[in-house]
């Protein structure tokens, strides 16, 4: 197994109960694939971006580390694609 980074932007716009209901859903995707979370994902708060993402200004970001097989960080940036909410991905193999 691998050890890895996500780092993602959630759209500031999107509710407390979603957003906390989106981290979980990557949380427990890692999880039923084999993987397993290091520790609770870092969460950086609301942050302004260095410049505008579909006429935005700022977004929420998270930090995860997990460990999983190589092809895991394929799927989830698959899943993180067409999940509405999520702006930005970015998975770093540590």
């Amino acid at each position: 197994m691998n050890k890895y980074e996500l780092l993602y932007i959630i759209d500031a716009s999107v509710s407390d109960e979603a957003r906390n209901a989106l981290i979980e859903k990557f949380v427990k995707f890692v999880k039923d694939n084999g993987g397993v979370v290091e520790k609770e994902p870092e969460k950086f708060g609301v942050k302004k971006y260095a410049y505008p993402i579909n006429d935005k200004n700022e977004g929420y970001y998270c930090l995860m580390s997990f460990e999983s097989n190589p092809e895991v960080p394929n799927k989830l940036t698959a899943l993180m694609k067409i999940t509405d909410g999520i702006v930005r991905t970015m998975i770093e193999k540590k």
